[in-house]
C-alpha cells in the first residue's frame, strides 16, 4: 500500500471509529455523508481505488461507507 493510500485509510478509520460510536443503525451512511462533505474528489476517487484493490486496511464500516459512496443520491 501506497503512502498515500494508508493515509486515507488511516483518516477513514479515524471517521468510521467516531461514527461507531454513534447511536442508531446509520453510521455507514454518517460516515460516507462526512466522507462526501469533507473530503476533495481526489481524495474519494482515491479511496475507491484501493476499495477496488482490495480495501487492504480499511475497517468494516469504512468499507461499507465507501459502498454508500457508490450510490447515487437523489
Amino acid at each position: 500500500m501506497s503512502a498515500d493510500a494508508a493515509k486515507l485509510v488511516r483518516m477513514a478509520n479515524q471517521i468510521a471509529t467516531f461514527f461507531a460510536s454513534q447511536p442508531g443503525d446509520i453510521q455507514a451512511e454518517e460516515v460516507a455523508a462526512h466522507l462526501k462533505a469533507f473530503w476533495e474528489p481526489r481524495m474519494l476517487t482515491a479511496l475507491l481505488a484501493h476499495a477496488d484493490a482490495g480495501g487492504a486496511g480499511l475497517s468494516p464500516l469504512a468499507l461499507r461507507a465507501v459502498e454508500r459512496l457508490r450510490v447515487p443520491t437523489a
